[in-house]
Formats: C-alpha cells, structure tokens, sequence
C-alpha cells in the first residue's frame, strides 16, 4: 500500500531531527516557525484533501481496468462465436458440391408400394361361400368394420362344451342364391360376439367364420348373423375382411367372376342377375 502523506511527513520530520543529533540545540526562530507549520490545522487539511484525491484517482483506473477487461471478454466471446459461424457454412459449402455431384435418384417405376399385391374391387361384387354351396350379392362397404350375411331362425346351442348356431339365410325372392340352399339349415361354431348400437337400442350379434372366395381372393372371414332382407345386399364386407388384401374402387361394379357350384348356373349367366340391381344403388346398414 501506499504510505499516507501524512505519515511520510511525520517520517520526514523525525529523520531531520535525528540527523540533527540527539544533544539539545536551542530553538531558533526558523525552527519556531517550522514547528508551527507542521501542527497548522490548514496543513492537516491539505494531507486529507490530497489522501482524498489520490483514493478516487485510484478507484478510477480500477473501474476502467474492470471494464476493459469485461469489454475484452465480450471481443473474446464473439470472435468464437463467428469462428463457429464460419465452420457451419464451411460444411454447407462442401455438403451442396456434394449434393450437386451425386447422381440423381432414380424415379419410381411403379405405382404407390401401398397399392401393389391388393385386389381390387367394386362396390358391388359376387362372393362364394364353399361349404355352404352358393354364391350371393355383396356390398363391399369400408365404412363398416365387421362383415355380415342375412340370417334367420337363428338358434343357439351347444355341441361338445362350445356355443354353436344354427340358421337358414334370409332371401328375399329376387336374391339370386342357389335354389337346394335357400332353406337350407347351417351349422357353424360361434366363435365371438358383437355389441352393435342402433337407434332403437343396443343388441348382440354372435359372429361366424366361413370360409368365402371373391375372385382370387379365398380365406376366412368372419360374419356377423343378422336379418337383412330390407336392404339390398344379403351380404356385406367390411373393413376388417379388406385390411391388407384390397381396395375399393366405387365406380365400379362385378369386377370378379361370379364362383360356380353344382346346381347353380354358369357365370357366363350372371350378367343377367346384376341388371336387376336397383339404379339408384342404396343401401342402408
């Protein structure tokens, strides 16, 4: 630290009078005044004032110094900032010669991946039912989920500890079916229910499995058994049948050939059947 004047002063003093000996000289007039200069309060007040002075020089230059050195910070800190900036559009630069030198994709030779191995299908098509023994109308409608074909006289029972049902179809007289099926009773295993909610209230439905062909198309679905002879189709396939396997076209009509089986006519004949299809085409579920 720097020694206050003040005590630079008294220091000085003191040594003036140890280079003057230690034997007593008589006071002399100078030695009179000197004296009363150094206990003066005017000079007292001059050593404050300058101790003062010089503090708030030094409290100056520390402030400067703090804030040249948060300045030289913030120079630091945006030099690396831009350096970062400039690497980034280094990599851009060299990533779009890059992008410029690659051979083009080649463009896809085919339709939609999502439309490839699916059957395509009218609204309206034939569908054959193998253990059954005949062919009949269907609505092919994405709007429901679960497929369904008109039945009645629906009986449940039970055959070896699991629920079974027996039903006949329900046809209109213009329904095209083979004659021996008509009224003929079927049997086939309940394999799940259905809770389905209607405006006249809630019912549940048992659901079926058989086995059904629709053009190339052979497999197992699922049916609900309801009566609907009061609307136009005996049968109706839903979403759930057409997952994965088909799309819908609705402009169109009786794309697959109707099956064939004995006692039935040829499909060469079926032409005739779909004319009697309604021109307004409505259905209700």
């Amino acid at each position: 630290m720097i020694m206050p004047i003040r005590n630079m002063m008294l220091a000085f003093t003191a040594g003036t009078l140890l280079l003057g000996g230690c034997t007593h000289q008589p006071q002399t007039q100078e030695d009179s005044r000197f004296n009363a200069l150094v206990t003066t309060p005017q000079l007292d007040s001059r050593l404050n004032a300058l101790e003062n002075s010089l503090a708030q020089r030094c409290e100056g230059d520390a402030d400067r110094l703090a804030s040249q050195t948060a300045r030289l910070d913030e120079v630091g800190e945006s030099v690396n900032s831009l350096k970062g900036t400039l690497g980034s559009l280094r990599a851009e630069i060299k990533n779009l010669g890059n992008e410029a030198s690659a051979p083009p994709a080649d463009c896809p030779t085919s339709d939609i991946e999502a439309l490839e191995n699916k059957t395509l299908l009218g609204r309206t098509e034939w569908v054959g039912f193998p253990t059954i023994g005949t062919y009949l109308k269907a609505r092919v409608d994405s709007g429901a989920n679960t497929a369904s074909i008109s039945a009645k006289d629906i009986t449940e029972f039970e055959r070896e500890g699991e629920n079974w049902v027996r039903f006949k179809l329900a046809l209109d007289e213009d329904d095209t079916v083979i004659d021996d099926v008509r009224d003929k009773p079927i049997e086939a295993e309940i394999t799940r229910r259905v809770r389905i909610v209607q405006a006249s209230g809630e019912e549940s439905r048992p659901v079926i499995t058989l086995l059904m062909r629709l053009g190339p198309i052979k497999q197992n679905v699922d049916f609900t058994l309801n009566d609907r002879t009061h609307l136009d189709y005996p049968v109706l396939l839903g979403r759930r049948f057409m997952l994965d396997i088909a799309l819908i076209d609705v402009s169109q009509t009786y794309l697959h050939e109707r099956p064939e089986y004995p006692g039935g006519e040829s499909a060469d004949s079926a032409a005739q059947d779909e004319a009697l299809d309604s021109k307004d085409d409505k259905e209700q579920r």
